[in-house]
């Protein structure tokens, strides 16, 4: 089963940056792809943002030309990052990546952005 760990977040003020790490424990050349969500406290989780195995990107409307999403790829594993910009605080939630189909997810990582 593939095993998933995110990092990076933190307490930001708004229109400021962070850059979430999410570690996959398989090829990122196989496979369904990576994708970001995100849950608010109170509300439904909601996609943020995906790459596939061939590096093709999709986002969410209120994050585009914000937030991009890329991989580093390694012979059996990888990182998914996604770097934030200009963040807001409906930005401000538990972000977690999960390899698309496959029911595994990591821990998550907190992002506050608060002034």
């Amino acid at each position: 089963q593939v095993r998933l760990r995110e990092s990076g977040g933190g307490l930001v003020q708004p229109g400021g940056s962070l850059r979430l790490a999410c570690e996959v424990s398989e090829s990122l050349m196989t496979g369904n792809g990576v994708a970001w969500f995100r849950r608010a406290p109170g509300k439904e989780r909601q996609f943020v943002a995906s790459i596939t195995n061939r590096a093709k990107t999709v986002y969410r409307d209120s994050v585009k030309g914000r937030f991009t999403i890329s991989r580093t790829i390694a012979s059996n594993n990888g990182t998914v990052w996604l770097q934030m910009n200009d963040l807001r605080p409906e930005d401000s939630g538990d972000y977690s990546c999960t390899v698309v189909a496959s029911g595994s997810w990591g821990p998550g990582t907190q992002v506050t952005v608060s002034s």
